[in-house]
């Protein structure tokens, strides 16, 4: 196995827990990750070596994901790869954690998951998703508020539209 090789395999994981909170099933993230890791292996004379792998293939995949991957809402928390399973209580705020994130808009849902549990900094979210720094933070803490209003059983604040 070459060095580019090693560093993909590392990342498959990370890869897979993000697809399948995007795609919302396993079949489906599974073929979005599949694309994804074609098309950096048919481009990998575009990677630099040094530079963030990790943020160019969460780049491709999201790219891939908005440009062709039919959205649909999420099916359940199964979505959510947990280690152990949870206790009877843990399950029901899983489950109402899932429902919530399920309600934020896509793009809120994808910063604040890049940012939260791919641990990736504002910088990174900002090329993955070819955003300004300054709106992955506007969305981030937006999400968050809304994340917070959900989980609390308040319903959302209405936008006004002028």
């Amino acid at each position: 196995m070459d060095e580019f090789e090693t560093l993909i395999a590392q990342q498959i994981p990370r890869l897979r827990r993000y697809a399948r909170v995007l795609t919302g099933s396993q079949p489906r993230a599974d073929d979005l990750v599949q694309d994804a890791l074609e098309r950096s292996w048919s481009r990998r004379h575009l990677w630099r070596p040094g530079s963030d792998l990790r943020a160019w293939l969460f780049t491709i995949m999201h790219n891939i994901y908005v440009n062709g991957i039919r959205r649909r809402e999420p099916e359940g928390p199964e979505a959510f790869d947990l280690p152990v399973p949870p206790a009877q209580e843990q399950a029901v705020e899983v489950r109402d954690l899932y429902r919530a994130l399920a309600r934020l808009p896509s793009d809120h849902r994808e910063i604040l998951l890049l940012v939260a549990v791919e641990e990736m900094r504002y910088a990174e979210v900002a090329e993955v998703l070819n955003l300004p720094l300054g709106t992955v933070m506007s969305r981030l803490s937006r999400a968050r508020e809304q994340l917070r209003t959900l989980m609390n059983g308040e319903a959302p604040p209405l936008r006004r539209i002028k």
